[in-house]
């Protein structure tokens, strides 16, 4: 095999762990969109959103980017990190790791609002404030979607890769001699 060829390669076992925690992370990611609400059944701003639940969601949403920033620095210290595939990987964990430190903010800024919605007597402050909570929290949410689709992308180059090992021949590596057949013993019973 070319040697430019083998090394642009990444191998397949690295390749594939990469892939299992891209697509758990993306799926974390699209699940904490999907379930973390601000809206009641009625699709309101509750009376007296819960401060606690709201910011759990900031919580969760920093840890969920922690994890983002540590694969992305463990891509980065790899070997493969300036190949062509792991260079896309590298760019789509960039985009991720950024998308999802915005979204912890804009949780924590619900969280915030959510503490002197319940005091406000005047209509137009209060409607002004659940708007602001909606906007906050819907855009922390596309912030975790954004975060998924870029893990997404960053799996889809892993995979196309991982195509272009079934196209190129493996590696061929010296034989290593076999051991010596032992010697038949003179001693048969």
């Amino acid at each position: 095999m070319n040697r430019d060829i083998q090394g642009e390669l990444i191998p397949r076992g690295d390749a594939l762990r990469l892939i299992g925690s891209l697509d758990n992370l993306k799926t974390a990611f699209l699940d904490a969109a999907e379930q973390w609400q601000l809206l009641d059944e009625t699709g309101d701003v509750p009376a007296e959103p819960s401060y606690t639940e709201l910011l759990q969601h900031a919580v969760d949403a920093q840890d969920l980017s922690r994890d983002v920033v540590r694969l992305a620095a463990d891509v980065a210290r790899s070997p493969h990190s300036t190949n062509r595939a792991g260079s896309a990987v590298l760019g789509h964990l960039a985009t991720a790791a950024t998308m999802s430190s915005h979204a912890a903010p804009h949780f924590a800024e619900t969280a915030e609002t959510s503490l002197s919605l319940p005091h406000v007597v005047s209509p137009v402050i209060r409607r002004r404030r659940a708007n602001s909570m909606i906007i906050d929290h819907a855009s922390a949410r596309a912030y975790l979607r954004r975060t998924s689709e870029s893990l997404g992308e960053a799996a889809k180059e892993l995979h196309a890769h991982l195509d272009l090992h079934r196209f190129l021949p493996a590696p061929t590596q010296r034989a290593v001699p076999a051991p010596p057949s032992p010697t038949p013993s003179a001693r048969h019973r």
